[in-house]
């Protein structure tokens, strides 16, 4: 059996997203989606918690049909040196690690894991950044978000927070995590 471990910000779960975990299940029998940046939120660049983000891929996994899925938070160390051990300590065991940061991808490798960086599917539209700018600014985003991530967002009024968000942001908001993805 192999198991596979996805792992982003989520910020939020998109369309991507979702085609990237079909893929890789194409290869593998489970993955883990591991929730990084999970201690951030209320923030421009993080406005989900990883409760919220948790529920966002559950939600959307489980509206395909899809069983096999573990769901992790990992919150951030900021210490390259110890992450993939931080990883490995909180996740239940993986043999491939799915990613296309080249940080995340060298991390790894250090450590003998088996990396994966396939193409990104439709990367120009598909982005956390591009979801939250649309929201902020009143444009059609729904349509890169699967339908459940739609529903729960304006579920916990997700589209004011981000709005919100922007105004406050703190340095913490800004793209100081180390995996690069969305």
């Amino acid at each position: 059996m192999t198991r596979a471990l996805f792992v982003g910000r989520f910020q939020p779960f998109h369309r991507g997203h979702l085609a990237m975990v079909k893929r890789i299940l194409e290869s593998s029998d489970e993955i883990i989606v591991g929730i990084g940046s999970a201690q951030y939120s209320h923030t421009g660049e993080n406005p989900f918690t990883a409760g919220e983000r948790y529920e966002m891929i559950k939600r959307s996994l489980d509206a395909e049909g899809i069983p096999n899925y573990h769901i992790v938070p990992i919150p951030d160390t900021h210490v390259h040196s110890v992450w993939v051990s931080h990883i490995r300590s909180l996740v239940p065991h993986f043999d491939v690690v799915y990613t296309n940061s080249d940080l995340v991808v060298r991390l790894f490798r250090e450590h003998g894991v088996k990396v994966h960086s396939p193409r990104l599917v439709d990367r120009d539209r598909l982005s956390g950044t591009q979801v939250r700018q649309r929201i902020l600014k009143g444009g059609d985003w729904e349509s890169l978000v699967p339908a459940a991530v739609a529903e729960y967002i304006r579920e916990i009024d997700g589209v004011e927070r981000i709005r919100e968000t922007y105004k406050y942001s703190t340095p913490y908001g800004t793209r100081e995590n180390h995996t690069g993805e969305e």
